[in-house]
Order: structure tokens, then sequence, then C-alpha cells
């Protein structure tokens, strides 16, 4: 057995095979959690499910980190955001053992770099292919893993010179915002009467806020917008220069043209509470709104 074990140790210190083993584990526990007979556990429902999609998940970026070994970032937090969200998504995340197998998987999937090739014990090491064919694969992660993942709206062109954002944008908050099929399509400058302003720029397919309210100031009056629902479909395209709202309503993160959040593709289950944003700009193919005011005061 000494030649196979040679074999497989070379081919382990290649990849990063432990944490890919943690992830593996992890959402197997996941997965068995809400299909075991205790009594104890909510029944199946939409906690279920997303048990069994983020094990499913799980399981493939743990083989992900096997096959794809250069693209481990990527999938190492992909996999960090979903343990974190089984928390919340599922039966508190397989009662904290699928969560933490998750969160440390991941976190050693990050943190692992290649053996430098002078310290194996043969010179005849297998470099980690690097080719555009699989870096290719690891994008399309988590597409691959999680069927109800999408891209967003295909890329459309900025506004053009011919729409002028605010030099001050308008402040937005709402109690909640639950957006479908949302990417992050990058960072730009539009234009404002006073130059160009560096912007994130959101796309999704749809949206949904909640008690959604707009500040802004044109001239020396203040204009409020109120609405009870505010519903975006179609093109959505967000033009923001802060965001700020709790993840599942327990994370709070804080997201500026220098602080994007990574991955640029969110879960579709995901939503987020307490939101405040500066939107300079947006542009949607259908808006529909519920209980709609319209407020000037000096």
């Amino acid at each position: 057995m000494r030649e196979p074990r040679r074999v497989l140790r070379r081919w382990r210190r290649t990849r990063p095979f432990w944490g890919g083993l943690l992830l593996i584990l992890g959402g197997a526990e996941l997965l068995l959690v809400p299909l075991s007979p205790l009594t104890v556990l909510v029944s199946l429902g939409l906690g279920g499910l997303a048990a069994i999609g983020i094990g499913l998940a799980l399981i493939a970026a743990g083989i992900f980190l096997w096959l794809l070994p250069h693209a481990h970032h990527y999938v190492s937090v992909n996999a960090l955001i979903l343990s974190v969200l089984s928390f919340a998504a599922t039966n508190l995340g397989g009662f904290l053992v699928g969560m933490v197998l998750g969160i440390a998987g991941s976190a050693m999937g990050f943190g692992w770099t290649p053996v430098p090739e002078g310290d194996e014990e043969s010179p005849e090491v297998p470099k980690v292919r690097d080719g555009q064919g699989t870096r290719t694969l690891a994008v399309l992660l988590p597409v691959l893993i999680l069927a109800g993942i999408t891209s967003g709206s295909p890329a459309k062109a900025a506004p053009g010179d011919a729409i002028v954002a605010p030099s001050t944008p308008p402040t937005v908050t709402t109690t909640l915002f639950a957006p479908q099929g949302f990417t992050l399509a990058g960072v730009r400058e539009i234009p404002t009467a006073e130059g160009p302003l560096k912007v994130m720029v959101l796309r999704m397919k749809a949206a949904s806020l909640t008690d959604y309210r707009l500040k802004t100031r044109d001239g020396n009056r203040e204009l409020a917008l109120g609405a009870d629902t505010l519903d975006l479909s179609g093109s959505v395209t967000l033009y923001l220069t802060k965001f700020k709202g709790c993840l599942e309503g327990l994370l709070c993160l804080t997201f500026t043209p220098d602080k994007l959040p990574v991955p640029p593709v969110v879960p579709p289950f995901v939503f987020m509470t307490d939101v405040s944003a500066e939107q300079a700009l947006v542009t949607s193919d259908l808006i529909v709104t519920d209980g709609l005011t319209l407020k000037a005061s000096p």
C-alpha cells in the first residue's frame, strides 16, 4: 500500500483537501437533519427545503475545491455565505454542526496555498492547472450548485450624458428589501451637474420594498416621497453611492464603491431589513406602488 498512499498524498497536497472534506461533511449533515425522524425538528417546509438546497450546495462546493483548486478563493467565499445563511434558513444550521463544519471548511479552503515544488518528496509533483476552461466552470459554480440562483438581467448601457444625476444623491430607507436575481454589475462614474460621481451598479430582475421613503433637496425645498410598498420589475438597475442593511435581519453590512460585496451573485432567498442607501439613479421597466405620498417642506 506504500505506492497508492504516495499517489494519494501527492494528489491531496495539490488541492485544499481537508477544507473540501469539511464542506462535504457539513453539507451532508444539513441534508440529514431535516430528513431524520427526530420529533424535535421543525416540519419539512421552507426551512427543510432550504436545508436540502444549502446542503447540496456545500457538498458541491467541497467537490469543486478538489477539482478546481485554483478557484478556491471564489468557491470558499460562496460556501462561507451559504454556511452563515444556514443558521437562519435551516434548522439553526443543522443544530450548529453543519454550519460550523461549513465555516471551518470555507476558512481552510480560502487560506490554502499550493505546496512549493521543492518541498515534495518526488520532483514529479503535479502542478495545479490554471486553464481557461476550468476557470469558466468555477465562475458558474453558483448556477451549478443552486438551481434558483440567477445571474440577473443582461448588461445594459449605463445612463448616457442625457441623464444627469443630482450632485447630492437622495437618501432612501426601507424596512424590507427583497430582490430577485440580484447581481453586482461593478463600479462606474455617472455624470452629475457638478462632475462625475462614482457609484455601485446593482442589477436585478425584480425587487420589492416595504415602507419605502425617499428624501431629496430640490433647491431650498426638501422633497419626501413615500410608499407603503414599492415593486420594481423588468430590467431594474440601481446606482448607489452607499448601501447599508441587515442580511436576513441578522448580519448588518455597509457597502460603498470602495467596499464591494462578495460574492457578486446572491442566492434568491436572501432579503435585507433596515435598509438605508444613497441612490443616485434608478431605472426599471415597471414600478408599482401602494399608498404613494409626496411632501415638500422648506
